[in-house]
């Protein structure tokens, strides 16, 4: 583990990864939506928290570099293209952000991570990851997940379909069914910096912030995510946000 002073132990960095290569949106990240770049929903979410000593975004892009830098984020350097290929993991792009970060500004000992995609995300869920770590020193992460009833199934390795629990064999009401909870570490989540040094999203100790949200399960990849969080938005402006 690295030994942080007490100080940088507290210290607090938003990374937002949003690589310019987008297959399914082209050009997602800097699209208008909401009346402002995809890129900046995140921006905000996260400087409204109150929860960042820093909000980075990590990019191989020019311009969602001057459209994050234009909402507030901390943007010193540009990624490298081996780290935003295609089928690059979500892990060695925090890692690379937080090395670069910290040998710019000192250590941080709370990564907050975040997806552009992911804007129907309100800032307190942030605050309220942060404030976990920050005064349980057990917890190695915390992270929003949408609670759901529903039953699951996986293929077994002989082809056969097997449910993930044999208790989902018995059917009843919502009500009285055990919830799972769907991890969206993507929307909000804050972990101990040490994990994204070990090239880690999450860890073994963690504690869920519970949400019921059928809005944050829009995560725009492609055009008709795109509409759909563009009718949510007009829904939510005409009725008044949740």
């Amino acid at each position: 583990m690295t030994t942080q002073s007490p100080d940088a132990a507290n210290r607090v960095i938003a990374i937002i990864p949003a690589r310019g290569g987008s297959k399914g949106l082209p050009g997602k990240n800097v699209r208008m939506i909401g009346g402002k770049p995809l890129i900046a929903h995140s921006v905000h979410h996260a400087i409204e928290s109150g929860a960042c000593d820093r909000v980075l975004v990590t990019t191989d892009d020019e311009e969602i570099r001057a459209a994050a830098e234009a909402a507030g984020a901390w943007t010193p350097f540009m990624r490298d293209s081996g780290l935003a290929e295609d089928l690059t993991p979500t892990e060695p792009v925090l890692k690379d952000a937080l090395e670069r970060a910290e040998a710019i500004d000192g250590g941080f000992g709370i990564v907050v991570f975040l997806q552009p995609t992911d804007i129907f995300r309100k800032p307190q869920w942030i605050a309220d990851a942060v404030g976990i770590l920050k005064t349980r020193p057990e917890i190695d992460c915390a992270f929003v997940a949408n609670k759901t009833h529903k039953n699951f199934w996986h293929q077994a390795e002989d082809g056969t379909w097997k449910r993930v629990f044999d208790w989902m064999a018995v059917y009843g009401p919502r009500q009285t069914r055990t919830p799972l909870f769907r991890e969206d570490t993507g929307i909000a989540s804050a972990l101990r910096a040490d994990l994204i040094r070990q090239g880690r999203r999450t860890g073994d100790n963690a504690e869920i912030i519970e949400i019921n949200d059928t809005a944050s399960g829009i995560d725009i990849h492609d055009a008709f995510d795109f509409y759909l969080a563009e009718k949510a938005l007009e829904w939510f402006a005409a009725n008044g946000k949740p």
